[in-house]
């Protein structure tokens, strides 16, 4: 592999999953003072402003904001193509990668968020601001399976329902779309 590729598509995934994570607060009506959610807006501001005044929310799903995400994936395979093959290409079945490729930055942006839930619930003594942010997305997640499943004694495990549930949807298009979801 290309190192140069390796850089591109790292630092793409990143921002791709701050973009994210900037639709997914305001969908959930997180915090908008955290410091944590000050970083995520100050990072998108620049060019999700601009965007907002035009294209219009749907509900409190920030259409903008997710159309700035798709680009930023299909941007992300012109370039990696470009430093692969030596010349700009493009192919209208990019449009349909960046489809994918949304979809499983959104599912590993999910991933990634319970995970560090997970962790901080263990080091943490509840009073980080952080750690309030990680509860302000995932507590409408995990309250459903926490409803269906009995206690346990203390433990959580719909952490673990929803990584079970995760990995399977992830083996599911895998199936569906073929070997090309494994590689975006």
């Amino acid at each position: 592999m290309n190192p140069f590729v390796y850089l591109v598509q790292t630092a793409f995934d990143l921002y791709i999953m701050v973009v994210l994570l900037r639709v997914w607060l305001q969908w959930s009506r997180a915090d908008f003072y955290n410091p944590f959610s000050q970083f995520i807006v100050k990072a998108t501001q620049p060019i999700v402003a601009p965007l907002r005044r035009v294209i219009p929310s749907i509900g409190s799903l920030d259409m903008a904001t997710v159309l700035f995400a798709y680009v930023l994936c299909v941007a992300k395979f012109l370039i990696i193509i470009s430093i692969s093959s030596g010349g700009v290409i493009f192919e209208p079945s990019f449009l349909f990668l960046g489809l994918l490729a949304l979809l499983k930055a959104a599912g590993s942006l999910l991933f990634w968020v319970l995970l560090i839930r997970a962790i901080l619930s263990w080091v943490s003594q509840g009073r980080s601001p952080m750690e309030y942010v990680m509860y302000q997305l995932t507590e409408p997640l995990m309250a459903p399976v926490r409803r269906i499943l009995p206690a346990m004694g203390g433990l959580d495990l719909s952490i673990l329902v929803i990584f079970i549930a995760l990995q399977f949807a992830n083996y599911a298009m895998g199936s569906v779309v073929g070997n090309v979801w494994y590689m975006l």
